[in-house]
């Protein structure tokens, strides 16, 4: 049995043990990288850069030798695969390598999971010893339940299955960064931290911001930071804080 690779742990003041997240400059601004085995709630509209950036955090984790899974609700595996080729990551290899484990899965199939209390998911955590998981999107999810109770509790039923895991989770939510489902009363709450990708047009084109809005146990920015996307690098972070007035 392999040990873990400590490398992609990193202690803070207090001691914690903390995940870096592949995202350039990123893990500056909360204390070195997310909390280990926590939920981490990625929100943000389409063309944002969520799905890039769930895909850093899981090629930081193959790197430190940790096998990571993605579980896509909406995504073809070949046109996804193609997509990030396109950036100059080789998803294919990795999956080859038996590091990347990618799993189309319907929202069905995860109410399912859910009753069932594992299935097919659970199956390859535990098999395959997985530490990072990144679960595209959950908002296909929310959309089986009629309503807000129901929804409520199959969201809290979800969390807590994610946690016995024992892995570090991003949850990317597809959703309008003003919309009312990201207060903290709903997902935001659940989780353990909350960060939102804004891509917005300023002048005659569209940038792309991250703002940290809750993080637990974590002394983290509360500026807003632009960033880029590029080839092989995927996104890149400013490391100054913007400075303009910021209006969606």
């Amino acid at each position: 049995m392999k040990k873990e690779n400590k490398d992609s742990i990193i202690k803070n003041s207090e001691d914690k043990e903390r995940i870096s997240t592949g995202i350039e400059n990123f893990d500056e601004l909360i204390e070195g990288g997310f909390d280990k085995n926590s939920v981490n709630l990625l929100v943000g509209s389409s063309g944002s850069g969520k799905s890039i950036f769930g895909i850093q955090f899981l090629i930081e984790g193959i790197k430190k030798n940790e096998n990571c899974l993605y579980v896509t609700f909406e995504e073809q595996k070949s046109e996804f695969f193609s997509n990030m080729k396109e950036l100059g990551l080789d998803l294919e290899s990795l999956e080859k390598k038996e590091k990347l484990f990618f799993l189309e899965y319907t929202p069905k199939k995860v109410k399912t999971m859910l009753e069932e209390g594992g299935g097919a998911i659970e199956n390859i955590i535990l098999e395959k010893k997985i530490k990072r998981v990144v679960i595209d999107s959950i908002t296909s999810f929310e959309l089986l339940f009629k309503n807000e109770f129901e929804k409520r509790s199959s969201l809290l039923s979800l969390f807590n299955m994610l946690r016995k895991w024992n892995c570090t989770t991003v949850l990317i939510y597809q959703s309008d960064p003003n919309d009312k489902k990201i207060n903290p009363n709903s997902l935001g709450f659940e989780s353990d931290s909350l960060i939102i990708l804004y891509f917005i047009r300023r002048n005659d084109e569209r940038k792309r911001y991250l703002e940290i809005l809750k993080m637990r146990g974590t002394k983290h920015s509360t500026k807003i930071f632009e960033f880029t996307i590029e080839k092989r690098k995927g996104i890149v972070l400013s490391k100054k804080p913007f400075s303009g007035k910021f209006k969606f």
